[in-house]
């Protein structure tokens, strides 16, 4: 089954790939409640009330819930975060699952619907982003007078930072030093690309 689901490009998660045996007795009435509750879940909302009174219902066992929200929430994530998605190749996905005939309307229509334009899970589930470098300084310093005989007369690079948050940062390092940092990251590069030449490895046309 996992290698028929496009939506997730390679395997399926478990949680999504067994969603179909707690859902193949469940009603519909329920099944839209926790839909809902999963969709509120997606937007960043809180739907923890919502959960209680499911499972309060009577109508799904707390371990079936638990599978259901959590191959919903999977599933919808990851379809979330693809603008190219088709809608009918997403429909071929959710029967590829297994997921009831009278369930993938609802299902469908989260993805597809107008409350897409709310659920803005790419950015999202992007993380939290950090400071971007705006602008580097440096130059090479001597030392003529110092507290250390050892410093006096060496040189140094010192290294002005400035990064996109306003942040401005100034450091100094000694020229040995900056070697080392030169030749650990020439090694790294080499590194990479000896890998990228490995025949496993290469993007095949």
């Amino acid at each position: 089954m996992s290698e028929s689901v496009s939506v997730f490009g390679g395997r399926v998660p478990a949680e999504v790939e067994l969603l179909w045996k707690h859902l193949k007795n469940l009603n519909r009435d329920t099944f839209t409640q926790i839909l809902r509750a999963v969709v509120d879940a997606v937007d960043g909302q809180d739907c923890c009330e919502a959960v209680r009174e499911i499972s309060e219902s009577g109508f799904i066992s707390e371990e079936s819930l638990n599978h259901v929200m959590a191959g919903l929430y999977a599933l919808l994530k990851e379809a979330l975060c693809l603008p190219a998605l088709r809608q009918e190749v997403f429909n071929e996905d959710l029967r590829a699952l297994r997921i009831p005939e009278e369930f993938l309307a609802d299902v469908s229509s989260v993805v597809f619907g107008n409350r897409q334009t709310s659920m803005n899970v790419s950015d999202r589930h992007q993380g939290p982003s950090l400071a971007k470098l705006e602008e580097f300084k440096w130059r090479v310093d001597v030392a003529i007078s110092t507290s250390s005989q050892a410093r006096a007369l060496q040189p140094s690079i010192l290294m002005q930072m400035k990064l996109s948050d306003g942040h401005l940062y100034r450091f100094e390092v000694p020229v040995v030093k900056f070697q080392e940092l030169r030749y650990n990251v020439s090694l790294i590069l080499k590194e990479m690309n000896d890998t990228e030449k490995r025949s496993i490895l290469k993007i095949q046309d």
